[in-house]
Parts: structure tokens; sequence; C-alpha cells
């Protein structure tokens, strides 16, 4: 059987913003759904994290979720399944409570929920179910992870030496040893797509920060009989970079503006009335968020696939704690705080 894997939805993300509920829909109304109809794929696996903040979802989004996500499921003969992810749970030592259970499972009989390791069989074919592992499962999972016949696991995994986005390395969680005697090993929880050739790091569906501009997006299909995965990719995107250069001006697109966060990269600017003109016809296109960096104003601006000025707060508070010698404390300490920390800024309700 063929089956879409999505994971890291993140229902609710940045502060619960109905501009970023919206981006997400892009995707699911124009792209996820029309695809699984075009192909008759009746199963959705969701690798956890489907919904974002722990604490508090807004009513609007929650609401476009159950019309727009799981009634359309119901409506249209999708079974959806689902592991749970650390952002699911209301504790962090078990997956008891939860969103899934509370929000969504009750209402929609066609919901199938994972709290605990399970071996499933698909069509013929044992698929290891880890949902995500706390204090409260860590040794029935290791036990199920050592015994099992099962040549497939699908979880929702922090292992050491993948990275969370892309350039962030993880320096703590399991070890990928653990995993050697499955064949494939397909897991949600980092939002950067990467393999080591056994384990896979789905990514998630969409960008969701700075950190995920110019990377890659979209959801995979695996077939359980061939076990194919194959990868469709998300072309929509939130996080726009434009290169103004007086003597080759980028188009304005519209699409591209309206409700994104746009960063402006000035690289020749000589004529300011040209400049003014240009920046206000981009701004009563009406972006969500919108900077400008100039080289003008001291600032030197590396214009390369990879440049600073697209990544995230997050990003450079590791960079420069990397760099910056700290006498009787664990680096990974730090970065595991700062993690932490950004976590919990991004669940705080924005205007």
């Amino acid at each position: 059987m063929k089956m879409a894997l999505c994971n890291d939805t993140h229902a609710g993300a940045r502060g619960n913003s109905l501009i970023f509920n919206e981006y997400f829909f892009e995707f699911w109304d124009n792209i996820f759904f029309p695809y699984l109809k075009k192909n008759n794929i009746k199963h959705i696996m969701h690798l956890g994290d489907l919904v974002d903040i722990r604490k508090n979802i807004n009513y609007v989004i929650l609401n476009s979720w159950n019309k727009r996500f799981f009634q359309r499921c119901e409506d249209e003969g999708i079974q959806f399944e689902i592991i749970v992810g650390n952002h699911d749970v209301a504790y962090k030592n078990t997956n008891e409570i939860n969103a899934i259970e509370e929000l969504f499972r009750k209402k929609y009989p066609n919901i199938i929920l994972h709290t605990k390791p399970i071996i499933k069989n698909f069509d013929g074919t044992d698929i290891a179910l880890i949902p995500w592992i706390n204090d409260e499962n860590y040794n029935e999972s290791m036990s199920l992870i050592k015994t099992t016949k099962a040549q497939i696991c699908f979880g929702h995994f922090e292992i050491a030496g993948f990275e969370f986005d892309r350039g962030n390395v993880c320096h703590s969680g399991l070890d990928r040893a653990i995993f050697k005697k499955f064949d494939r090993v397909l897991s949600g929880h980092f939002h950067h797509k990467s393999s080591d050739g056994t384990i896979d790091f789905l990514g998630c569906q969409y960008q969701m920060t700075w950190s995920d501009y110019g990377d890659q997006k979209g959801f995979h299909v695996f077939d359980t009989d061939s076990r194919q995965l194959d990868y469709i990719k998300n072309p929509n995107e939130m996080f726009v970079k434009i290169v103004y250069d007086e003597y080759d001006i980028e188009e304005i697109k519209p699409e591209r503006i309206t409700n994104k966060h746009v960063k402006l990269m000035v690289r020749n600017r000589k004529d300011h009335d040209k400049f003014d003109k240009y920046v206000g016809e981009l701004e009563r296109l009406g972006p969500a968020d919108f900077t400008i960096i100039d080289s003008d104003m001291g600032i030197d601006i590396q214009l390369e696939d990879n440049i600073d000025e697209t990544k995230s707060t997050l990003d450079i508070l590791i960079e420069t704690t990397r760099k910056t010698p700290l006498p009787n404390v664990d680096p990974k300490d730090v970065e595991k705080l700062l993690r932490d920390l950004h976590m919990e800024s991004q669940q705080m309700e924005t205007d």
C-alpha cells in the first residue's frame, strides 16, 4: 500500500499566527490533498508534532484544522494515523495527555492515535511505530527496538549527529547505532530533510522560520511493498529575499510579497528616489514583515546562497555560543537551553 507521510505540521505555529496558518493551508489545499486524490492514496501517517503549542491553540486555527483538514480526511475516506511528538503532549515525561486525543480523535473515527511503541502490520509489512520517547516509555521503546523483527521503523526521534535545521547539528539525543538493525528508519522532529542512508529525517512540509529559507520542503509517499520513498516538493515560500541592484532591478511579484516575510538586500543604490519608489511598491503589497539590509549603512553583505542575514535569531545565537569560550560550561547544555527558550518564545501568543 502507499501512504502519505507528513510530520511537524505545527498547527498554531508562530504564536498562533493566522497568516502562517493560511500559508500552511496553501500547501494542504493546493498540493497535498489534490495529490492524494489524483493518486488514490487513502492513508496518512503523521510522524509527530501535529500542533505547535502545548499550552494553548487559537480557536480560529483549531476550527480551520478541524474543518479544512480532518473533516476533509473523513469526507474523502482517508484514514489518519499519528504517533505523538514532543509538541503534541502536555507533559515532558508522558505521552498520555495529548492534543490529538483532546482536540481531534474524539470527533473523527478515522483517526488512529499511538502514544506507546507498537508493531503494526500494513498489508503484510511490519513497521515499528515509536512515538516521542520520554521517561515513562524509554525502557519499553528500547526493548521493542531491540527485539522486533520489523525491518522498517517510523518515529519521532532526536538522534545525535543530524541537523535540527540546516547547519545546526544536534549533539545530544539517541545514538544512531541503536537503529542499525533496521533497513529503513523514517523520522519526524528535525525540520531539515537529511539522510545517512538508513535514517531519514523527513523535514517539515513548509517554511516556519528564516532557518527554512532556501531549504527544501514537501512531503513523502511511502510504498510498503517496494519500500520506495517518493518526495513531493512544496514550492510555496514564506521567507523571501529580494536583491536590489540599481543596474538590474528585480521585478516585483505580488504573490512573493503579500503576507510574506521579506528581506530586501541592497547591493547598488545610487538613485534614492528610484529606491524609495521601489520600497514603497513593496510596502503597498502588504508583507507580513519587511526588513531592508543596506550595504550603504555599513553592513557587509555577501550575496551568496547562504547569507548570514537570512539566518534566524536562534541560528545566530548558537553560532556565537560555539565561537565563545565558556569556562566550566558544557556548550551542549547552553545550546539546549537556547533551543528551549526559543521554543517558549515561539509559543507566546502575538497580536
